[in-house]
């Protein structure tokens, strides 16, 4: 369903010309009210005035994760204190957290973005959506509630954790739509097996997650799990929280919210912009805000843009899923290594169960070595020494075929790695202790 047809499927003249108003205005409000960005754009030699065409955009400064940190609390905050009506901030566990504040305007943008991204996965106000993500701080709960309250839906605000209580929940609600993180999702399916839950006989047939890469192949799983079509969504505390992109009925892409978020894709080595279709940086600048702005924030999230129409009708431009981060790629031994890749050949491979952990660690050779540990389903694990060693083996080869680097597999019994309700814990690099 398309939620808001006039902004989604707008014309792209129309939807240039928007933008290019929108990114004039934010220039002017970080210039005059934000002292970093003012200077920022001083050495820059950039006024907004000097904005003439959405082209100007790449004359502007970028703006990091080591930025926001540096102005934390309140350094870049757009608005007079009194108007902020709510905060939220990053779940790192590194450094000062980021910050974002708020305006009543700001929480009824995070709702139309919300509601528009659920709303492409089906919801209406006949369904029942069980939201999982964490409230508080986190921007998960909160983005997903505003968006099924603004449709009309019944929410079940029963944030993460407490897995017990939320399959009792969703059998005697009858719960017809969930968001959470996946691998929360595949929990909750591990765990209702255990308990002797048939997922296939509820009324849950479809569900919007998001907050941690994932694949493909994960995709296919959760909906083989429970019988559901299972949407990615996109977005990030620093921007607004859920509700930046989001995958309509195709399934083909994620469509970002271009009216509400400036997006581009850069090279992120040199800064430049790069084709649509060829992967890079993904890019965002904030249009309408009026308590956190940001110009140009640098996510760190490797994608590329798909601008071929999309069958559902809407005209706004589409990233491919994430394809991995600059910041947690891991370089082993001169290879560029993503854990979407290592998932993405993992969960095709028969006995092993979607769950991993990579260990990175210096060698004695002081050459980088990488382990895998995989779980593997209770039926295999049981077989002879034999099997298991072939499974190993053939993990070892296919990985070394996917990657281009050589791993070590250890193959461990199920439900051995530690689960988590919120976004999974996929690696630990030991290379700097």
């Amino acid at each position: 369903m398309i939620l808001n047809p006039e902004n989604e499927c707008m014309e792209l003249q129309a939807r240039r010309k928007l933008q290019l108003a929108s990114l004039k205005n934010l220039a002017e409000m970080l210039f005059t009210r934000v002292p970093f960005y003012r200077n920022k754009m001083a050495e820059k030699g950039m006024r907004p005035e000097d904005i003439h065409s959405l082209d100007d955009i790449q004359k502007l400064p970028f703006t990091t994760k080591d930025d926001l940190r540096d102005n934390y609390p309140h350094g870049l905050r757009a608005c007079p204190a009194d108007r902020i009506v709510e905060v939220h901030m990053s779940s790192g566990t590194t450094g000062k957290p980021i910050v974002n504040e708020y305006t009543i305007k700001d929480i009824d943008i995070w709702r139309e973005s919300m509601s528009r991204t659920l709303a492409a996965a089906g919801c209406t106000k006949d369904d029942i959506v069980q939201n999982c993500y964490g409230y508080g701080l986190f921007t998960g709960g909160m983005g997903a509630h505003y968006g099924a309250s603004t449709i009309g839906a019944q929410v079940l605000p029963m944030s993460s954790g407490h897995t017990g209580r939320q399959l009792m929940v969703m059998q005697d609600f009858g719960s017809t739509m969930l968001t959470c993180t996946p691998s929360y999702a595949l929990y909750m399916a591990e765990e209702a097996v255990e308990a002797g839950i048939d997922l296939h006989s509820l009324p849950l047939n479809k569900g919007c997650f998001g907050a941690e890469p994932w694949s493909e192949s994960m995709r296919r799983e959760i909906e083989s799990r429970y019988g559901m079509k299972a949407y990615d969504i996109y977005g990030l505390t620093e921007i607004i929280g859920p509700g930046v992109a989001f995958e309509c009925e195709a399934q083909s892409g994620l469509h970002i919210n271009e009216d509400l978020f400036y997006p581009e894709i850069i090279d992120p080595g040199t800064g430049l912009p790069v084709p649509d279709g060829e992967k890079g940086e993904l890019v965002f600048s904030t249009l309408t805000r009026e308590g956190t702005l940001l110009l140009r924030y640098r996510t760190r999230d490797i994608t590329y843009f798909m601008r071929e129409p999309c069958s559902c009708g809407r005209t706004t431009v589409r990233m491919h899923r994430l394809l991995g981060r600059t910041d947690d790629m891991l370089i082993i031994r001169g290879v560029n290594v993503f854990p979407s890749q290592i998932e993405h050949a993992l969960i095709e491979i028969e006995g092993t169960e979607p769950h991993y952990l990579i260990v990175v660690s210096r060698g004695k050779d002081h050459l980088d070595e990488m382990e895998l540990q995989v779980e593997v389903k209770k039926e295999f694990f049981s077989d002879e020494v034999k099997s298991l060693e072939g499974l190993r083996n053939r993990i070892e080869s296919i990985m070394k075929s996917k990657l281009q680097v050589a791993l070590k597999v250890k193959l461990v019994e199920p439900k051995t790695i530690e689960r988590s309700t919120g976004k999974a814990k996929r690696v630990i690099d030991n290379r700097s202790i």
